[in-house]
């Protein structure tokens, strides 16, 4: 789905040509396949090939990707998957993230929000 996000859209080729480690054309073809199947890409018949779009904006999947690792990992709770990524080992925050961070809890905890 990231090489789809990143080019808009691709053949199974272009997809293989974009993965780090790419497995077989038929195993590429396949995952496209599936991913169509659960909704997530669509695809368009240019000459012989097809070509593989996305379904739903970037945005929009990766807010449900989130808020389905959040029910699946954190039994739903924001603030345990939040306290989990400050408190990663290795990671350091900016001074200009922290800050976006701050903001973004005072304008979410205004009242009438």
């Amino acid at each position: 789905m990231e090489v789809i996000y990143r080019l808009g859209s691709a053949t199974a080729a272009e997809v293989a040509e974009h993965l780090v480690d790419p497995p077989s054309y038929s195993a590429v073809r396949t995952m496209l396949s599936i991913l169509e199947t659960k909704g997530h890409l669509r695809h368009e018949n240019r000459g012989n090939r097809y070509v593989y779009l996305p379904v739903v904006s970037r945005s929009k999947a990766r807010r449900q990707a989130l808020h389905d690792l959040v029910r699946t990992f954190f039994e739903g709770s924001p603030k345990d998957a939040v306290v989990t990524l400050i408190e990663e080992k290795g990671r350091q925050l900016s001074a200009e993230d922290l800050a976006e961070i701050r903001s973004l809890i005072d304008r979410t905890a205004k009242p009438g929000r």
